[in-house]
């Protein structure tokens, strides 16, 4: 479909472009290419099980309207691919459809742009059916942009009996055809919301409050949630290991039984066409009780890795959502296990380090009290003085001399206002 394009291999040649004029311009759409970013790049390809061998940079005012660098640059390109027998080019960039044929029929090779080496990446990590379907429609709303005259045999389809219409063109054919697709995705979609929406609301009924891990890929969620939860998640030390959303069960000691939840991870402009397909998916961020924004402690700008997500946050309208900052991977960076106050936290989420200093900090932001409370209990209810032992809300005990049992207790208000409405039971 579009154009003919070569076969993609996976030998590459990575193209990045610094652009020195486009804040003075007030034009910020290659702002990215001003970033440090030629080893994310790299990181990216690897992920992909790209093999890059070479990488050419360029400085530029504006991008060239063809070829997006310039003529001379582009005969550099050709020899280094040709050298290295390169049969990929990699972009750092997104590039105009014209721009990407006119380099693939120069170069004579795939040209893939940082957005489709993304969805390269999301369509072979997704394994749910809803992932799977999340990826299809980012991967359709990407190529509605792509649609470029390719055929010099079609211009016009002739109208008539049994023929379509008075005249499609090619590319409207296309267009239509892609949007038919869309559809039928964005109706598959729309169910998969409806039933996390209710699985959202039997939650609140259930008065089960959930903590949502967010932050840049790569940062060590997956490796934390598994510490926390005993469970075995995939962590791969590659972008975007995780792309499924995964909930398990915790308990908070003082807040009872909690939903984390294991989501997908972020990156400096996050293309917006999987922002909008993973809506259903982030949806569980914004409806979050608390974010345990998970940040690489040993990366080289954490700073700057954390405003990012933080805009990712404010386009899905999370921002506002309670957050504990953890900065995971201390044992590599070399700082201060277990340290934490208060919305910061310090781990080592590999070697379980600081996980308790967490564990309390969460308690604190899901409204545990410091203090405890005096709780009452008849001898015979053993079943409430088990369930308070098992939340892990109990400090202390002691048995009073008629009988009954006197435990000081750490919970917060929802907890508490459950025992005071539990027959016989004391709370002061």
């Amino acid at each position: 479909m579009f154009f003919e394009r070569p076969e993609a291999g996976r030998r590459a040649l990575l193209l990045r472009v610094h652009f020195s004029d486009f804040h003075a311009q007030g034009d910020d759409s290659h702002a990215y290419a001003e970033a440090p970013a030629q080893a994310e790049a790299l990181e990216l390809a690897r992920s992909a099980e790209i093999d890059v061998v070479e990488v050419v940079t360029a400085k530029r005012r504006t991008p060239h309207p063809r070829w997006f660098v310039g003529s001379g640059k582009l005969e550099e390109i050709s020899r280094a691919m040709a050298a290295n027998r390169c049969d990929l080019l990699l972009v750092n960039h997104d590039l105009s459809a014209g721009q990407q044929r006119d380099l693939e029929t120069h170069l004579r090779a795939r040209v893939l742009t940082r957005t489709e080496l993304i969805l390269t990446i999301f369509a072979a990590r997704a394994r749910t059916y809803e992932g799977q379907l999340q990826v299809e429609l980012a991967q359709l709303k990407h190529a509605q942009t792509r649609l470029v005259r390719g055929w010099t045999h079609l211009d016009r389809q002739k109208g008539g009996i049994g023929l379509r219409g008075a005249g499609e063109t090619q590319i409207e054919m296309d267009q239509r055809m892609l949007g038919a697709r869309v559809k039928r995705v964005q109706k598959k979609l729309a169910d998969v919301r409806r039933r996390r929406a209710q699985s959202r609301r039997r939650r609140r009924r259930e008065s089960v409050r959930t903590v949502a891990l967010v932050g840049y890929t790569n940062a060590g969620k997956s490796t934390l949630f598994n510490a926390l939860t005993r469970a075995t998640v995939l962590a791969e030390d590659k972008l975007f290991a995780t792309l499924d959303p995964t909930h398990r069960r915790v308990t908070v000691p003082g807040a009872g039984d909690v939903v984390l939840i294991d989501t997908v991870g972020f990156i400096n402009h996050l293309p917006h066409d999987l922002v909008e397909a993973f809506k259903a998916t982030l949806e569980e961020v914004s409806a979050a009780d608390l974010l345990l924004h998970v940040v690489d402690a040993s990366c080289e700008n954490p700073s700057d890795r954390i405003d990012q997500v933080n805009d990712v946050l404010s386009e899905i309208g999370a921002l506002e959502v309670a957050t504990v900052v953890v900065y995971n991977k201390v044992d590599v960076a070399g700082a201060h296990v277990g340290l934490s106050h208060a919305n910061v936290a310090y781990v080592s989420a590999r070697d379980c380090d600081g996980l308790e200093e967490l564990i309390e900090l969460i308690a604190q932001r899901l409204g545990v009290g410091a203090n405890p409370a005096t709780v009452t209990l008849p001898v015979e209810d053993g079943k409430t003085r088990a369930w308070l032992y098992r939340i892990g809300a109990v400090v202390d005990e002691q048995l009073g001399e008629d009988g009954t049992i006197a435990l000081q207790v750490r919970a917060d208000k929802r907890l508490m206002e459950r025992l005071q409405n539990i027959p016989r039971v004391s709370c002061r």
